[in-house]
């Protein structure tokens, strides 16, 4: 019988540990790999690295892959819809692939990440993927996925975030990201800017998920795939949620609507690039719910709603994600739901 302190699902137990290690290193991922008989080798890898399109980039490419004939895994983070959706099967298969790690995760002190990673690999290995598209968390460098010799790197795009860890310039940090490429033969990029910094012996494709799906079979892909992620430019009825957090991702998400006056719903977690993001977003619309996600990051409603008023003609803080979204809708208009995947995903549960 569980006990009323120890979580007694594979998935509760997973969701309970921490998801920010004290520090960062591979020390503690690479014995439990060794623990696990180094699932990692049973299989080549894409890597996927960036700081915006990640998940949608390796679901991509897995789906591309597997078009071509190939079993291939896909491992993405965060979930919106659920824990299972970071490794693309269902919940019973989550819960059963968490479970196999458990016990030497609890033995070694794994972080959650660290915990989610080895998950994912082993339930590769042990369905007998002919290769696993894998995305980084944070960086590369330092990351818990930086335990596969991928000899396809995709690199989506490069902007400040957590510069507290990767560095202060945008060069500093696609070092830190480009630092998985250590058994790489082609880094996928969208222009060169980075070229320098990939290894002797290696080459440059420019492109996307396609060219890489491309660099891995050394082939052209001969099928069109169609990748829906949750929480990523997401429509429902009048509204669209999208998990936008840089201004480069806004940018993004903005150029792809149509020109509305939405009314916005926002949570952002405090170590971004707060002001810049509600700059951008102020051209979507003048109505702001200022709300906060569960996430231990996030910024309070209140403050994100009083660095709101210099931007949005009308602001208010409702703490509840839930309540908040009620009461953007009750604004009237569309409505615009983003500034974190976090939110979106407690609009999920």
């Amino acid at each position: 019988m569980p006990s009323a302190t120890r979580p007694s699902s594979a998935t509760e137990w997973v969701a309970s540990l921490s998801p920010w290690p004290e520090e960062f290193g591979l020390d503690r991922m690479w014995q439990l790999l060794t623990a696990l008989g180094d699932p990692q080798r049973a299989f080549p890898s894409v890597h996927v690295v960036g700081t915006n399109g990640k998940s949608t980039a390796t679901r991509t490419i897995a789906a591309l892959l597997r078009a071509e004939g190939l079993q291939a895994g896909a491992y993405t983070s965060p979930h919106v819809s659920g824990w299972h959706e970071r490794l693309d099967c269902d919940p019973e298969a989550f819960e059963r692939a968490v479970a196999r790690v458990r016990e030497p995760a609890e033995e070694l002190g794994a972080t959650q990440f660290e915990a989610l990673t080895a998950a994912a690999l082993a339930e590769f290995a042990e369905a007998g993927v002919d290769v696993a598209v894998v995305e980084a968390g944070l960086g590369g460098r330092l990351d818990a996925t930086n335990v596969v010799d991928a000899p396809v790197v995709l690199l989506t795009n490069v902007a400040l975030e957590h510069t507290e860890v990767l560095g202060d310039t945008v060069e500093q940090i696609a070092k830190e990201k480009l630092a998985v490429a250590h058994a790489v033969r082609i880094v996928v990029m969208s222009d060169n800017t980075y070229g320098q910094l990939i290894p002797p012996g290696a080459r440059v494709v420019i492109g996307g998920a396609r060219e890489t799906a491309e660099a891995y079979l050394d082939r052209p892909v001969q099928h069109e795939v169609e990748v829906a992620l949750p929480g990523r430019l997401e429509r429902r009825d009048d509204e669209v949620w999208d998990g936008a957090h840089t201004p480069e991702a806004v940018d993004w998400l903005l150029a792809r609507l149509p020109a509305r006056e939405y009314v916005l719903c926002v949570s952002i977690l405090g170590d971004k690039r707060i002001d810049e993001l509600l700059a951008r977003l102020a051209r979507a619309g003048r109505k702001l719910i200022a709300t906060r996600s569960t996430n231990a990051r996030a910024l309070p409603a209140e403050e994100l709603a009083a660095r709101a008023k210099q931007h949005f003609e009308h602001v208010e803080a409702v703490a509840e994600p839930q309540s908040a979204l009620a009461r953007a809708r009750a604004l009237g208009g569309p409505v615009l739901v983003t500034g974190s995947l976090y939110l979106i995903a407690d609009l999920y549960s």
